[in-house]
């Protein structure tokens, strides 16, 4: 691994098959509690995550399903950064956007009883409810874009094809006395724009 401080690069030749090697060994069944884990920084690795959730590695494209979602289970937020994270070391790594994207949507029961669930591109399954929920943030070209909480901050992406599904089951409501279009889930309701008459699809 990179010494404390420095970058991780194409000099560190095996690097990414040692938090492979350590990711399996945390000996959890599961997600890991990288949450609970403060291991010290051993500085940047050249991973990134890119917009649309492909995982590269020295610039190459991780090409390893499998490999993609051990290192997702060992991923941590720390404020803006994110890092991979085993008990006795911590590597940075570049995430564009979201580092999952919510590529599958399931609905159970309808109105107040409906219950949303998405699968991330690393094949996790998210129950959307008050603490793993929905917001919807304004895009560069006026639309929005909605993410889902994965857990201890980090988030998905949805995809826009399921965020027309979301509009097509939205509804309005009034929320602190202002009418808002939004979409109901777990008895949660998560607010996409001020009404009916701010149509969330017109951009």
């Amino acid at each position: 691994m990179a010494k404390q401080g420095q970058t991780a690069g194409p000099q560190t030749g095996n690097a990414l098959e040692e938090i492979a090697a350590a990711a399996r060994t945390t000996g959890t069944k599961g997600l890991p509690p990288v949450h609970l884990w403060n291991p010290p920084f051993c500085g940047d690795l050249d991973m990134r995550i890119a917009r649309d959730g492909t995982w590269f590695y020295l610039g190459t494209p991780i090409g390893r399903p499998a490999l993609v979602r051990l290192f997702s289970s060992v991923l941590k937020r720390e404020g803006d950064k994110h890092f991979l994270v085993t008990p006795v070391e911590k590597v940075g790594i570049r995430v564009d956007d979201a580092p999952f994207m919510a590529v599958e949507m399931q609905c159970e029961g309808e109105g107040q009883g409906r219950v949303l669930h998405f699968r991330t591109n690393v094949d996790d399954w998210v129950r959307c409810d008050a603490e793993q929920r929905l917001r919807f943030e304004m895009a560069a070209d006026g639309g929005l874009t909605p993410y889902l909480h994965v857990r201890s901050n980090l988030w998905a992406k949805v995809t826009r094809a399921l965020y027309y599904d979301l509009v097509e089951l939205g509804e309005e409501r009034i929320e602190d006395s202002h009418a808002k279009f939004g979409v109901t889930s777990s008895g949660a309701f998560f607010a996409m724009s001020d009404s009916l008459r701010t149509d969330p699809m017109s951009n």
